[in-house]
This record gives C-alpha cells, sequence and structure tokens, in this order.
C-alpha cells in the first residue's frame, strides 16, 4: 500500500509536545511525493517546475556579481530595497498599484501564509476554505485548529461565492478568506471576473480579509481578471512568489499588505527567521535589474502552454468518456473528476504496478470533512509533450479497465 489511513504508533517520550503536535502528521501530498518520485516512474505528481527551463546562467551571472561586488549579501540586514522597487515594478505588470512600504518580503510564499495566519487568526478561530485546497495552506492553519467553514468549488468559474455569502449572512465571522484566483492549485481553475468582483465586495461589506495566493498570474496565457488585490486595497492580503517564475529553491516571496500593519508583519516575520537571504535577496533584485525576466517569462508560458494543450487533448482522446476535467489557462495542473465510485488511492497503486504512471490522488488536497476521492490531479510543466502524450494513454488504459472490471 502506497498510505495507510491508520496513524502511526507513537514511541513513548519523556516530555509532552503541544497538542497540535502531538497530532500533526506529514501531509498527504508529501507521504506521496515521496513515493511517486522514483526514477522509473513517469510522473505526473508534483508541482515542479521544468528543470531544463531554469535560467540557470543568468541567474549564477547575477549571484558571481552580488558575491563580488558587495559584502553585505553575506551580513544581516533589513529587507533589500531595490528587491522591493522590483516587486512594486512586477505588481505593476499584474494591474496593482502598491508602494515600497506596502511590500514585505518573505522566505518563501509558504512563509507568507503562516505569517498571515499568525497575523490574523486566533485560536480556535473560524477560517473560510474550499473545500479542496493547496495543501500548505492546510497545514499553516494545522497549529491553530480553527474551524474551517467549507466552500465549493465549480470547475468552470471557480470558488462558489453564493456559498460565502451564506455564510456570512448567517452570522458567520471567519478570521479571513483563502482564495488562488489564478490557476488554482489542484483545481486548474481560474475564478471568474464576475466572482472576483462579487468576492471582494463581501470582503468590504463584512471587513473580511482575503489572503489571495497568485503563484502562478505570471504564467497565464492571454488576458485575465485582474488579481483581487487590484480590486480592493483594504481587504486583500497579496501573496507572490519567485518560486514558480525563477526557481523553488530560492525560497523568496512577498506580501502586499496595508502599510499600517508593518509593524506586526514585521514582528511575525522576525519570530520565523528574522529575515529572509540578504543574498537571495540581492541576487534576484540583480537579475531583475539586468532585465532577464520579460524573456524567461515569455519562454515559460510558451513551453507550459505547450505541454498543457498536449495534456488536455490527450485526455479528450485516451480518457473515458465518463471523466471530466478542468480546463486551465495557465499554471501547472490539471484536475479529474471519475465516476463517484472509483478511488484514485488504489487507482494509483495499480497505475504504479502496471504502467509506472503518476498522479496525486484527489483525497489529498480535501480539507477535514469533504471528499475528492474520486478525483486527482495532473501536473504539465515538469514533463515533455512526448511523456505526457505517451503517459496519459497509459493512464487512460488503466482507467478505462478498472471502469469495466470494478
Amino acid at each position: 500500500m502506497l498510505l495507510t489511513d491508520d496513524a502511526p504508533i507513537r514511541e513513548q517520550r519523556p516530555y509532552h509536545l503541544a497538542q497540535w503536535a502531538e497530532q500533526a502528521e506529514r501531509s498527504v501530498l508529501r507521504q506521496m511525493i515521496d513515493v511517486v518520485s522514483r526514477p522509473d516512474i513517469l510522473s505526473f505528481a508534483g508541482g515542479l517546475p521544468a528543470l531544463e527551463l531554469f535560467p540557470q546562467e543568468a541567474y549564477a551571472e547575477a549571484m558571481a556579481r552580488v558575491l563580488h561586488d558587495d559584502a553585505r549579501a553575506l551580513q544581516y540586514g533589513p529587507p533589500y530595497k531595490p528587491l522591493k522597487e522590483q516587486i512594486v515594478a512586477l505588481m505593476a505588470q499584474r494591474g496593482v498599484s502598491c508602494t515600497l512600504q506596502q511590500v514585505f518580503i518573505t522566505t518563501g510564499a509558504q512563509q507568507a501564509l503562516d505569517v498571515l495566519t499568525r497575523l490574523l487568526l486566533n485560536p480556535d478561530g473560524e477560517v473560510l476554505l474550499e473545500e479542496v485546497v493547496y495543501t500548505g495552506m492546510q497545514q499553516a492553519l494545522a497549529p491553530h485548529g480553527p474551524r474551517i467553514l467549507p466552500v465549493s468549488t465549480d470547475l468552470q468559474e471557480g470558488m462558489d461565492v453564493d456559498v460565502v455569502e451564506r455564510w456570512l449572512t448567517t452570522g458567520a465571522r471567519p478570521a479571513f478568506i483563502y482564495a488562488i484566483p489564478e490557476a488554482h492549485n489542484p483545481l486548474g481553475v481560474s475564478l471568474s471576473a464576475e466572482r472576483r468582483e462579487r468576492l471582494v465586495g463581501l470582503a468590504q461589506r463584512y471587513g473580511l480579509p482575503i489572503i489571495e495566493d497568485d503563484p502562478y498570474g505570471f504564467l497565464s496565457d492571454g488576458e485575465t481578471p485582474p488579481p483581487l488585490r487590484a480590486l480592493n486595497e483594504e481587504w486583500v492580503f497579496y501573496v507572490g512568489s519567485f518560486s514558480k517564475i525563477l526557481a523553488p529553491a530560492l525560497r523568496l516571496g512577498w506580501i502586499v499588505a496595508p502599510e499600517a500593519l508593518a509593524p506586526q508583519l514585521t514582528v511575525a516575520k522576525e519570530a520565523c527567521d528574522l529575515e529572509s537571504s540578504a543574498l537571495t535577496q540581492r541576487a534576484v533584485a540583480a537579475f531583475l535589474q539586468a532585465g532577464h525576466l520579460p524573456g524567461h517569462l515569455s519562454r515559460l508560458r510558451e513551453a507550459y502552454g505547450r505541454r498543457r494543450r498536449a495534456m488536455l487533448a490527450s485526455l479528450a482522446q485516451h480518457f473515458p468518456a465518463e471523466a471530466r476535467w478542468t480546463e486551465p489557462t495557465g499554471g501547472m495542473f490539471v484536475w479529474v473528476a471519475l465516476p463517484p465510485g472509483v478511488d484514485t488511492v488504489a487507482l494509483l497503486e495499480r497505475t504504479i504496478a502496471e504502467e509506472e504512471v503518476a498522479f496525486i490522488p484527489g483525497h489529498a488536497f480535501a480539507i477535514p470533512g469533504c471528499q475528492a476521492n474520486h478525483c486527482l490531479r495532473l501536473n504539465f510543466s515538469n514533463a515533455t509533450v512526448a511523456q505526457i502524450e505517451d503517459g496519459i494513454a497509459r493512464l487512460g488504459r488503466v482507467i478505462g479497465e478498472w471502469l469495466i472490471r470494478d
């Protein structure tokens, strides 16, 4: 078995842990990644950028220049102003106007989610969360033990804002709502322009902070609706990241938040790691200053778009008629819904054994009390077109046989 629902036996300890730590488990997603990342497996499982598209040479030049010219890159120091200036310019490209004082550098977007959660959420508070959502947000919430108010998601238009409004009009007062409006992880869907307007309107009317997670906004094809932050500066906390547009190992992200919260955000951030790497901040700023990013993003959008289209075409050719899937315009993921009786954890075991192809079963992303056992997430960014066409054909074969036999 790849996974078991049985909790591991905990060794006897001479000390007591916090209650949340005693109950904590590694995320199901991370457990699965360990299994499906074997070199003999054709994997659509991870959320990985393509290795061959990393801007190694240009970043190496930027890093070498910084190390040669600026010893402060190896010292403690405040957030690097030139990087914040570059982020302000990047945000303008996404249609968001902000100032240097509203930009907070973080050690990756995951730290940003953790800092904002600690800033906004009291112990045992309430949070609005989609029924199927990024596991990192669920991990950031776990130590606080909140009551999760579930929100369904339409696979064409995104988060069901009617459900959000129903929670609010019936008296719920959550600490915040978490949203991935562009190329949702894991669903691949983007929130429609009309739903973005309504969601921001509800936030303003009820005093509901929105944490907007936007790791994929720079990877979308063509015209996209503006980020939520572009619609409201007071109630939207924007989270950005260099992980998907440069490289995950940089561990560099940012928050755009109201300037009035700068003291609290600074304290929350310092409690985590004092400061993000001065060296990485300067190297990324040098990379951006040299003008490499526009061409790099263009190459990413072209390559990922070609792979995405290949996956969608292969799904249409090889998956059974009973299957349904999202058709993203960017990001890295396609979400597939199979008939309700299919157990995609068992399906994954069969697919690995028979065809050496991997995916992530949907239940890895479901919040407690919600089900996605018949669904699966496919990643298209980290495989070639040929691998996608071959792997989806093999996966479709197993699914077709499953539906016939089971």
